[in-house]
């Protein structure tokens, strides 16, 4: 018995030397990690607190996540963050599937190559600017939009202010800039499946419509799965893209948990109410999390965790 452990232990030494410049490299990792992730989750306590940085601490208990259950500034920016990601990642699905369906098509190595540069630009580009692009192009004043409308009599139209064209614009916006990027995937899916599939099909009489939906979509119908499953449990992991677009004149159909919780703690500091109800949304992602890593084991035999 007391030989077995003196064994463990200098195996474990030994690896560790074999090894030591994989854990060398490793260590950097380990070091941001442990100081921007784990750190800072020592102020989870304040959730319980009313505080501030100008006073004392008061521990309130769960008097900050009562406050959640009927706070209706809460209730509308949880859902909204709700509708604005679940309808994003469904049209982001389609629309990727889509595009890579299309680029599956083209045949020309050069051209493909064009196409497939200029579809995945703007995933590069930062928010701030892209924020920027359109509100240039669809600015009252002079913006490009309201200049092509006027010149059939319609009055300047401020888009970004008006609630019923925000959320139709925030979604066209995130798929200018991200179709290209997801679509990788699932190009990678179609380019895996077996051409003979194809080729069968065609002398069969199966146009390219009838061979989409009868091969390719089943095809790669566990690449769309699985990658729905890993984005659902990032549904509520939206801040940058709606704040960037953001205006008070919108808060109603653009507050998001997250803008939700930067103004609360940084611009009023209500450090205690807002640290409650980033812990809150911690909580559900991390069931959104575990969750998609169920569905995971019951779709591809293994999770994602």
């Amino acid at each position: 018995m007391n030989t077995a452990k003196p064994a463990k232990k200098n195996f474990t030494v030994a690896r560790i030397t074999k090894y030591k410049w994989f854990y060398v490299m490793f260590l950097p990792v380990f070091l941001m990690t442990l100081i921007f992730q784990y750190i800072p989750m020592i102020g989870i306590r304040y959730a319980f607190y009313q505080y501030n940085p100008f006073s004392e601490p008061v521990f309130i208990g769960m008097e900050n996540f009562i406050e959640l259950t009927y706070n209706a500034n809460f209730i509308r920016a949880f859902t909204n963050t709700l509708v604005l990601s679940l309808v994003n990642l469904v049209i982001t699905m389609v629309v990727s599937i889509f595009f890579a369906i299309l680029m599956n098509e083209i045949y020309t190595k050069v051209f493909k190559s064009f196409v497939q540069t200029v579809l995945y630009l703007p995933h590069f580009i930062s928010w701030v600017v892209t924020a920027s692009i359109f509100a240039l192009i669809l600015s009252p004043d002079h913006g490009l939009i309201n200049e092509v409308l006027g010149l059939f009599g319609v009055d300047p139209v401020y888009f970004l202010a008006n609630e019923s064209m925000w959320r139709p614009i925030y979604y066209f916006i995130n798929r200018w800039k991200e179709t290209g990027w997801n679509t990788i995937i699932y190009l990678a899916a179609i380019s895996g499946i077996n051409a003979e599939l194809y080729e069968a099909a065609a002398i069969d009489g199966a146009g390219k419509i009838r061979q989409t939906i009868s091969i390719t979509i089943p095809s790669i119908m566990t690449t769309i799965l699985v990658v729905f499953i890993l984005n659902l449990a990032k549904v509520l992991n939206i801040f940058e893209s709606v704040f960037v677009l953001q205006n008070p004149l919108v808060l109603d159909v653009s507050e998001v948990i997250q803008t939700y919780v930067y103004k609360k703690g940084l611009i009023e500091s209500n450090y205690g109410y807002s640290t409650a109800v980033g812990l809150f949304r911690s909580v559900i992602s991390m069931v959104l999390v575990m969750i998609s890593d169920w569905m995971s084991k019951k779709i591809k035999g293994e999770g994602i965790l």
